[in-house]
């Protein structure tokens, strides 16, 4: 919904996804004629919207979302551009073999959910591992070549 680019969802396109949502809840037969569009709005903002600045803003959204669509979120918050794409590969790609392995992927995620403030423990951190590694890993081989990171 948002224009892409933006970093952020607002107004119009807020109403939209919620006009959006409607239309599917009811072609799914739940009935939802008690409630209020712009009453859920308000309630989905102030439940959501943190710094209260009408915006669901990236950071922000990554907190509604499932474990995976989160990851990519955060990832593209941290390295925003090809240049950082290829400065955070060296940092952990530490054997410099050209891949980043199980272990160096786990570190650079443990790195990741840090600056995101959001508490793990080593099974959540491992469990998480070895989700990206199934989203990316195309050829099976247990490490992500610079084509499937980048992906």
């Amino acid at each position: 919904f948002p224009p892409p680019g933006n970093g952020y969802i607002e107004g119009k396109e807020l109403e939209n996804f919620f006009q959006e949502l409607e239309s599917a809840r009811k072609g799914a037969g739940v009935d939802s004629k008690k409630d209020n569009l712009g009453d859920k709005m308000k309630e989905f903002m102030h439940k959501y919207d943190k710094n209260a600045d009408g915006k669901i803003e990236m950071a922000e959204l990554a907190q509604i979302l499932p474990t995976e669509e989160n990851f990519l979120l955060c990832f593209r918050q941290h390295v925003g551009s090809s240049s950082e794409f290829m400065e955070a590969w060296r940092r952990y790609d530490t054997d410099r073999s050209g891949y980043i392995e199980a272990n160096e992927l786990k570190g650079f995620l443990s790195d990741l959910l840090k600056k995101a403030n959001r508490p793990y423990d080593e099974p959540k951190l491992q469990e998480y591992t070895q989700t990206i590694l199934r989203m990316f890993d195309m050829n099976g081989d247990g490490k992500l070549g610079l084509s499937e990171m980048s992906r």
